[in-house]
């Protein structure tokens, strides 16, 4: 598992917008910190709570310098409906892969429920130079982060 003071894995994968565009983590490297929120599915109850407090606070990350992007599993398509519902602004990235989930040492399975290879709920800021600053990690997928601490650290960055 990814935590603080790793090199970040970068990686590839799809935004989940209309237009379905190429998403690349090493585009983003040195323009400021990147906060990388990985959930576990749209229009679950934790995940929009989630979402939409980074909206709530998308302004206070963006004066910090950050740039925010919500990461998972589901296709572009569902991540493009559940950006409109919730009037998302930042990016979510679609790794219908994995690749990205798995590099980050979060893959899980709900059997109950159905679900397989998900992402568990973790934060991530990477600053300019690729490496971890900051790494959350739920405990519980139906937690949600410190979003506070979350900031702080966004800001030493």
């Amino acid at each position: 598992m990814v935590s603080t003071g790793d090199s970040a894995p970068v990686f590839s994968a799809t935004l989940g917008t209309t237009d379905h565009e190429d998403f690349d983590l090493g585009d983003h490297l040195g323009d400021g910190p990147v906060v990388l929120a990985f959930f576990p599915g749209a229009f679950t109850p934790p995940c929009t709570n989630e979402m939409v407090a980074l909206q709530d606070r998308l302004s206070e990350f963006e004066d910090a310098g950050a740039t925010v992007f919500g990461v998972s599993a589901d296709s572009p398509f569902s991540q493009g409906a559940f950006r409109d519902e919730h009037g998302i602004e930042f990016d979510l990235v679609s790794d219908t892969g994995g690749g990205a989930i798995r590099e980050y040492g979060l893959e899980m399975d709900i059997p109950d429920l159905g679900l397989y290879g998900i992402a568990n709920r973790a934060v991530f800021v990477v600053d300019d130079d690729g490496e971890v600053t900051y790494s959350w990690v739920a405990d519980d997928p139906t937690n949600e982060p410190d979003y506070e601490e979350l900031l702080d650290a966004v800001e030493a960055a």
